[in-house]
């Protein structure tokens, strides 16, 4: 193999935004964000959903929908 062609495979922080649940995996990806977790100093990595807060896996569904942008493009599409 060559040398310097593989990213650095190292400890990371994941950090669900949703439901503030964070675990500690592997990773390729590097953030400057840092936090103390045991002896180790990991970069967080921040994800918008994962299975703790995805409604398939948590049972409960969610409203995305918060800026009535279904109910605009009825509205709209409604007279054709």
């Amino acid at each position: 193999m060559k040398p310097g062609v593989h990213p650095h495979y190292h400890k990371v922080l994941f950090l669900d935004s949703s439901s503030g649940k964070e675990w500690v995996g592997y990773s390729t990806m590097d953030s400057p964000d840092k936090k103390a977790v045991g002896a180790d100093e990991l970069p967080i990595i921040r994800l918008d959903i994962s299975s703790h807060s995805h409604p398939f896996w948590t049972g409960q569904s969610r409203q995305l929908d918060t800026e009535g942008r279904i109910d605009r493009f009825k509205r709209r599409y409604a007279k054709r």
